[in-house]
């Protein structure tokens, strides 16, 4: 079962009774959350084997009939869903080889773990990568291969197209992480400087039939920017990628072999990422097996069952962080003052994923700086906000996210410490420390997004 390592500390941090409870009942909805997308129980549960029958979803595969089964893909989440696919298939795979972060306690028997490096992409990535792409090109037209894919998926699996260097992507994937740009806007430009994404696996696994097994780490589920996407066919265009990195006033300091091949492309001298109609996704099934949907849903529904009235805001949460913070901690007054848009005591969640765009030096993630913009706004006792990664990893720290109530401006005042100056540096993870309000999960094995949610007492 996963859990929040400092749970109880965070619980005693509140310095009313009614604050602790709040806070109670927050994390232990986020625990919930993460547990109902746990990758392991997600594959177990949604793949049925009958005799030599894999059924998955609303489709149906008769195993007899493939010479050999093999395993490819990448993510955060990738590891334990190999372990549990090897447990369902029981003996049928004939091999496999899966990126996964560095630190996975996965352990297989068949499919080998690649540790590799998140979010900035690394050597051990592209040689796992190029691993999977000879598995994929040996498969035969009476083979199957399974693609596990989830968050992460995109920086865990590699592999520079063209002049471009494992250097150039880092750098790329650096500056593209900084800018405030979209995933979507990310993948876009990554599925365009692969020779692996944007459905090139695919591709180059033709004629063999594919089941794609997905656990979705992107707003709405769209199946090409999921690791993006590269068993689906790709809805973006090369002048796509170029106008993200103008967009973003990225574009003249991106590396030099990015802009040639991206330029190349838009000229039509580099062939285009395989598009809808090509005949090699005529044999591949694109399974969702979870996302932040479904961990939104089980966070509300525990609330309701301690009595709150729950309310699923979104689970398609976009926007800057700080302005996010500010909305929710708006919504916490809006229930205190009318009982809109659910009458107290009330639970209120989003999921989602929000961007920050970094003009400080100080340290933090997307949520631990929702937290602390919303910590500006929140006065009343027994109202809680926790934001967290579902990862359990937020930017580039260790602490999965952060908590805050109606006494954390108290708190952090006595402290000598104002929101305004940690926002302006971009250093929540700093706030957070002097106060004990991180929140820490290590890596969850999962990835659906992030999700906050809110109670009201």
């Amino acid at each position: 079962m996963l859990s929040i390592s400092n749970k109880q500390q965070l619980i005693k941090n509140g310095e009313t009774p009614l604050d602790r409870k709040a806070r109670t009942l927050a994390l232990a909805s986020l625990e919930e959350a993460l547990n109902a997308v746990d990758p392991e129980r997600l594959v177990k549960s949604k793949l049925r084997l009958h005799d030599s029958v894999l059924d998955v979803g609303a489709c149906s595969f008769d195993l007899e009939k493939f010479r050999n089964i093999y395993v490819v893909g990448g993510g955060k989440a990738s590891g334990s869903m190999a372990h549990a696919l090897e447990v369902v298939l029981n003996g049928r795979l004939t091999g496999g080889v899966v990126n996964v972060p560095h630190g996975d306690r996965n352990r297989t028997s068949i499919v080998s773990l690649h540790e590799a490096s998140h979010p900035v992409p690394g050597e051990e990535g592209v040689r796992g990568t190029r691993e999977m792409l000879e598995l994929a090109e040996q498969a035969k037209e009476d083979d199957l291969v399974i693609c596990l894919i989830s968050g992460g998926g995109s920086s865990l699996m590699p592999l520079p197209r063209g002049g471009v260097t494992l250097s150039d992507k880092k750098q790329m994937t650096n500056a593209l992480l900084k800018s405030g740009a979209t995933i979507n806007e990310i993948n876009t430009v990554r599925k365009h400087i692969s020779d692996f994404k944007g459905g090139w696996l695919a591709k180059k696994a033709y004629p063999a039939t594919i089941l794609n097994l997905i656990l979705s780490d992107v707003v709405g589920d769209p199946l090409d920017f999921i690791a993006s996407g590269p068993t689906v066919p790709d809805s973006t265009t090369f002048s796509d990628a170029v106008n993200v990195l103008k967009k973003h006033k990225i574009w003249n300091a991106a590396p030099a072999s990015v802009r040639k091949i991206l330029s190349d492309g838009e000229k039509g001298l580099e062939p285009e990422t395989p598009k809808t109609g090509d005949e090699a996704f005529r044999k591949v099934q694109n399974v969702v097996i979870g996302n932040n949907r479904s961990a939104s849903q089980s966070a509300c529904a525990y609330l309701r069952s301690k009595g709150l009235d729950a309310l699923l805001l979104t689970a398609t949460m976009e926007g800057e962080a700080r302005h996010v913070g500010t909305v929710l901690a708006s919504v916490a007054d809006e229930v205190c003052a009318s009982g809109n848009p659910v009458a107290r005591p009330a639970g209120v969640v989003a999921g989602g994923e929000t961007t920050v765009v970094v003009t400080g030096k100080g340290r933090g993630g997307r949520n631990q700086e929702i937290a602390l913009s919303a910590s500006r706004k929140l006065k009343s006792d027994g109202t809680a906000l926790v934001s967290v990664s579902t990862d359990g990893v937020d930017g580039p720290t260790d602490a999965a996210g952060a908590v805050v109530d109606g006494k954390t401006l108290t708190r952090a005042a006595r402290a000598g410490m104002t929101p305004d100056t940690y926002l302006a540096e971009n250093d929540s993870y700093n706030f957070f420390l002097r106060l004990g309000d991180l929140i820490f999960t290590g890596q969850t094995g999962t990835n659906v997004n992030d999700l906050s949610v809110l109670v009201v007492l």
